[in-house]
């Protein structure tokens, strides 16, 4: 990865959840299965902002190759050094500048980070070079915290930017996605595809 610079900051409270078996349990009963229910990850797999990896070894189990892309080093080498020798890789970067080619993944998914990137240019950027490495028919899936008072409170002192729920179509609109589903339960989660090749007329 080539340089980049810190788009996020977490507290201490991250520290206490997110590790926690509770809140894998959380990602991985309630969050991905709605997710994957109708999507197919395929073969290559790219996870954005892993964290401790709550998502990560349930993703891992769905698709023959999984690529990791982490901003925090010390994160990142804990997660390598848990899924070595595994079909997980762990890469020490930022998701706004990605070092793989276009069309490189199956699918990409990113999890309850987006309100941790401190401005909609910075989270717009994250999600623009998913859809860049997706191949055409590829999904982007992912989640995210919904704005409230208590998650204000959670987030003292660090980086706190929650999505509008119903700003976030048209963002991924303008970016290229198609097609696009958008659910609010308890969290915001999203579908996002990239549209596949058009073929020209009279192709078979």
């Amino acid at each position: 990865m080539r340089g980049f610079p810190s788009v996020l900051t977490m507290n201490s409270n991250h520290a206490r959840l997110c590790p926690s078996p509770e809140w894998a349990e959380h990602i991985q009963r309630d969050i991905l299965p709605m997710l994957t229910r109708d999507v197919s990850l395929g073969e290559a797999m790219l996870e954005i902002g892993p964290g401790p990896g709550a998502a990560t070894g349930w993703l891992a189990g769905k698709v023959s190759k999984l690529i990791a892309v982490e901003i925090d080093a010390d994160a990142a080498r804990l997660l390598a050094d848990r899924y070595a020798g595994t079909n997980v890789e762990v890469v020490t970067g930022s998701a706004t500048e990605l070092d793989y080619p276009a069309d490189s993944f199956d699918s990409a998914g990113c999890f309850t980070m987006l309100h941790h990137v401190r401005t909609a240019e910075l989270q717009n950027a994250i999600l623009a070079e998913a859809l860049r490495v997706l191949r055409p028919g590829g999904f982007l899936i992912g989640s995210d915290s919904l704005a409230s008072d208590d998650l204000h409170h959670f987030h003292a002192d660090d980086t706190y930017n929650p999505i509008e729920p119903a700003s976030l179509l048209t963002r991924l609109q303008t970016l290229g996605f198609a097609p696009i589903t958008v659910m609010v339960t308890d969290s915001l989660l999203f579908i996002a595809g990239k549209p596949a090749e058009q073929r020209g007329c009279g192709a078979r």
